[in-house]
């Protein structure tokens, strides 16, 4: 069983930027894949970004590629995962709920962003950005 928390979020004006973070504790090494969604009320919740905890292959959503950077790293003294996502140049339509969630399989780039892979979320951060 992996636990993921997110931390991060917040209020920014457009054009700002916020580092979000998602720790993952527990069982980390059933961990794969490790992603970014986020959630606006209403709407289908998206794919953000994703990374494999093996240093390999990380993806980005179309229209957020360039703006977003996904970083991971391991703790293995803390049994620790913590998977980075860097927003910048903000706009008010990156308002959302930002949540990350875990896969025990390595999700390749068609398929990534299918929610249907997690089996473990975190409860979310809150992101406003304000124009």
């Amino acid at each position: 069983q992996v636990q993921l928390v997110e931390s991060g979020g917040g209020s920014v004006q457009a054009g700002g930027s916020l580092t979000l973070s998602c720790k993952a504790t527990g069982n980390i090494y059933d961990s794969k894949t490790i992603t970014w969604f986020r959630q606006v009320p209403g709407k289908e919740r998206e794919g953000v970004a994703a990374t494999h905890t093996n240093g390999g292959f990380q993806y980005y959503a179309d229209s957020l590629e360039g703006r977003v950077t996904i970083s991971f790293s391991r703790d293995t003294v803390k049994t620790q995962d913590t998977v980075n996502l860097q927003m910048n140049n903000l706009s008010p339509e990156d308002t959302a709920m930002y949540s990350c969630a875990a896969t025990s399989v390595f999700v390749g780039g068609g398929n990534w962003f299918r929610q249907s892979h997690y089996a473990h979320w975190g409860q979310g951060t809150e992101v406003t950005v304000s124009s």
